[in-house]
């Protein structure tokens, strides 16, 4: 991941994630870490890394997040296909990232995919129709 400031993300750090609460599914850490502190410095509410599903779903019992970033691959073989099902049905934005090319997730289930390693500013675009959609209600 690169930093909000890097030369391939020159809007990145002006955008404004105030107000927006996210949920990071990710069963690498430093990647989570990584994500989770980026968020933060543009102002977003962020819970996680979750590894897994059930510490996702846990993480999700507490509150509602406006968008989840998903890993495909969890910690221990796990498929997170399940916890995108479920996040999708209870009308939450999913972002799906993975280190694979093809995503194999029905297109209507995810707002938007990303191939790690993900920059900044492609993260952040990702987000742009959560704010807006927030600022309109």
């Amino acid at each position: 991941m690169t930093s909000p400031n890097a030369p391939d993300s020159p809007e990145a750090g002006t955008s404004d994630l105030s107000g927006l609460h996210v949920l990071v599914v990710e069963d690498s850490w430093n990647v989570g870490i990584a994500m989770k502190s980026l968020l933060r410095a543009l102002g977003a509410d962020v819970v996680g890394p979750a590894a897994t599903t059930a510490d996702a779903l846990l993480l999700i019992s507490e509150r509602t997040p406006d968008v989840a970033l998903v890993d495909l691959n969890l910690r221990g073989g796990e498929m997170a296909y399940g916890l995108i099902d479920q996040l999708h049905d209870q009308g939450v934005r999913v972002v799906v990232t993975s280190g694979y090319a093809e995503i194999p997730v029905a297109p209507e289930k995810a707002a938007a995919f990303l191939q790690k390693p993900v920059s900044a500013a492609l993260l952040i675009a990702s987000l742009r129709p959560v704010t807006t959609a927030k600022e309109t209600q």
